[in-house]
């Protein structure tokens, strides 16, 4: 599809090739609507089982089949909703639907929570008993295990009620942020290269970032946060909200921080998040040599914020269209074997990708999707180097999606974020090996070793700072301090000055970046890219060093899905992430990387 200059397409201008197939969900809206109403139905059945739980092994093993099944169909129905949504913000029948399916969703948690309290409150040895003796309870074995495991944290059945139904108001924050964000905050508009006019948008943004136009670079940067600036109040408020929230759910569990409630969850000790952060820190020194190298690489006096993402190789015009990206991405995965290329293809010629940005479109690039149907993935393609590996990256999370359902129940198909990130990574270090050995050009080398190096820079040491800045604002609401804008600010410019380092000029724009990053309302989420990314740098040398066995050990991790804890299931891969040593691997990897750069860019 030809992508215009000016103004955004609507929907309905996009041709259908390039739109997903979400009637693959359900065929109409009436179709979701009897299921909305099933939802209903069931939760009144699932609640009618309160206080009876304790009765017998059959009522056990009755109530979680019901739970699991009216999870999934919720889950179905407000999938769906959101994602309809996500094709235009600015589209009133599904942000009626979406509003809809998260007052449902809130029902349904409400009518659910009370299981939880009441197997808590079966004594161990009749529990244990009821295992035993009822077959029925064995696929519940690694579920029940865990619900043990948060014992102390879970609250009596009517105090666990009141948080269910309190769900719908603590969304607010990030609710708000998202319509704010993606349906009413517009930016101005700047003449591009080639003389132009071009509102920014999300979507666009990125690729002026990358523009080798200086001017460009700067005044995108300057529109782009000038417009947060003028928000800073609400947007401080808006995330100093989100932060409570956090504060007050892991109180109220009995957590000594939120950080710690947040970790809990995947069974992560602290210490792994301390140790990425404290690794990356020993390792700021390649990081303030790579900013070296950029702007004296880009002939610069000054290094400004706005001249990271440009490429620092001059006169490569690399465009990549999608049609092309598509190609690319089936051959560089190859080495992971006949049967993850052809269900691979299949996704990418049957609409599971919902590929360019139009009018009210949420911004970025996902992948979701409800269990019983394929996987689908959200991008606002450009035809450039960078939503290549957007591409591989996403497919990534949807192969970890379809072999996970095709392998486990419901139950245990969801994996966790801290191990999903590997899969995406995977794909994208194994395109990268690809293109390297593939591409002749010295310049297109540069360009590609430029593109890794700026993997790592975003995705380790980016998201590394991200991380601390989450656990910094934390800890300040924790003892009792606002978040005022002019805090978040001094916060955000001092990590950007430590992390980048003296040859980087800090621009006070970039003083409001928090503003934007809409990860920061789902709390302590972004480490795991970093943590992710190394897993998925060691896995990766492994398929290309050894080939099939350590592809069947890698899709043998996929298939688990999240049958077990995050860190038992990437030793399966081969990785240990209890250690600080993966991360470390990959950054003496960061600075070869560099080492070659160098030594092509300047003899």
């Amino acid at each position: 599809m030809e992508q215009r200059k000016g103004n955004l397409p609507t929907r309905k201008e996009i041709p259908d090739q390039y739109k997903w197939r979400l009637e693959d969900i359900y065929a109409s809206d009436e179709l979701w609507e009897q299921d909305f109403q099933q939802v209903k139905k069931l939760s009144d059945e699932a609640a009618a089982y309160r206080g009876k739980l304790g009765q017998s092994a059959r009522s056990l093993m009755e109530i979680l089949q019901l739970e699991y099944r009216l999870q999934e169909l919720n889950e179905k129905v407000y999938t769906y909703a959101r994602m309809r949504r996500d094709e235009d913000n600015a589209n009133p029948t599904y942000q009626a639907l979406t509003d809809r399916a998260e007052s449902l969703h809130t029902q349904v948690q409400t009518a659910l929570s009370f299981i939880e309290p009441e197997i808590l409150e079966l004594p161990p040895a009749t529990l244990e008993r009821w295992r035993q003796e009822e077959p029925g309870l064995t696929l519940y074995g690694f579920a029940l295990d865990e619900l043990l495991r948060q014992k102390e944290h879970i609250l009596s059945s009517a105090e666990e009620r009141i948080i269910a139904g309190a769900g719908e108001v603590t969304q607010a924050p990030a609710n708000i942020f998202k319509m704010l964000n993606n349906a009413d905050m517009t930016f101005p508009s700047i003449r591009d290269e080639d003389g132009y006019e071009v509102e920014i948008t999300h979507g666009r943004y990125n690729q002026l970032m990358e523009s080798s136009d200086r001017r460009v670079r700067r005044e995108a940067f300057i529109s782009l946060y000038s417009s947060y600036r003028k928000l800073q109040n609400t947007l401080s408020a808006t995330l100093s909200s989100s932060v409570k929230r956090d504060v007050f759910y892991a109180r109220v569990r009995k957590f000594p921080s939120a950080l710690q409630a947040s970790l809990f969850a995947e069974n992560i000790p602290p210490e792994v998040y301390d140790n990425l952060i404290d690794t990356v820190r020993r390792n700021l020194g390649s990081m303030h040599r790579y900013a070296a190298l950029r702007k004296q690489l880009l002939g610069l006096d000054e290094l400004h914020m706005y001249d990271l993402y440009t490429p620092m190789v001059k006169d490569i015009k690399w465009e990549i269209p999608f049609v092309e990206a598509v190609e690319l991405v089936k051959t560089g995965l190859m080495p992971l074997g006949a049967a993850y290329s052809e269900i691979m293809a299949r996704g990418l010629t049957e609409r599971w990708a919902d590929v360019f940005e139009n009018k009210g479109k949420t911004s970025g690039a996902y992948s979701w999707g409800p269990y019983g149907t394929h996987p689908y993935i959200l991008l606002n393609y450009k035809d450039n180097l960078t939503n290549l590996f957007t591409l591989a990256h996403e497919m990534g999370h949807a192969m970890h999606s379809y072999f996970a359902s095709s392998e486990q129940p419901y139950l245990y198909a969801h994996y966790t974020i801290f191990t999903a990130e590997v899969a995406s990574t995977v794909n994208e270090s194994l395109l990268m090996e690809h293109l390297l050995k593939t591409v002749g050009e010295r310049d297109k080398k540069l360009y590609l070793l430029n593109h890794y190096l700026e993997q790592f820079r975003g995705t380790v040491f980016r998201q590394t700072m991200f991380a601390e800045f989450e656990k910094i604002v934390h800890e300040k609401i924790e003892d009792g301090q606002a978040l005022t804008p002019e805090l978040l600010r001094q916060i955000y410019h001092q990590l950007n000055v430590d992390y980048y380092g003296p040859e980087m000029v800090v621009d006070e724009d970039v003083d409001f970046e928090w503003a934007r990053i809409p990860h920061f309302y789902s709390a302590f989420y972004v480490y795991k890219y970093a943590t992710g990314f190394s897993a998925a740098e060691a896995i990766t040398r492994r398929i290309l060093e050894e080939g099939p066995p350590a592809v069947d050990r890698y899709l043998g991790f996929l298939k688990k899905g999240g049958s077990d804890y995050p860190l038992n299931l990437l030793k399966i891969a081969g990785v240990d992430m209890a250690t600080p040593q993966p991360v470390q691997d990959g950054l003496d990897l960061f600075a070869k990387l560099l080492d070659q750069m160098e030594e092509l860019a300047l003899g």
